[in-house]
């Protein structure tokens, strides 16, 4: 998802979403462990996205949108 996308959501969208890619990268980790990970590349893209998120949800926190 883009960053554009990201920031027309509201905190609480992007705190489920935050929480989503938690879980898909605990399971990528779970897949690596037992060898199961076909695409390793997707533990990447799921740690920028988590990154990209936290970067939003601290823009609006600055810009001091509460809701």
């Amino acid at each position: 998802m883009k960053a554009s996308e990201l920031r027309d959501k509201d905190l609480k969208g992007l705190e489920d979403e935050l929480l989503e890619q938690h879980k898909a990268q605990f399971n990528l980790r779970m897949q690596k462990a037992t060898g199961q990970l076909a695409r390793p590349d997707q533990m990447t893209q799921v740690r920028r996205e988590i990154a990209r998120i936290k970067t939003v949800i601290n823009e609006k926190i600055k810009a001091g949108e509460t809701s």
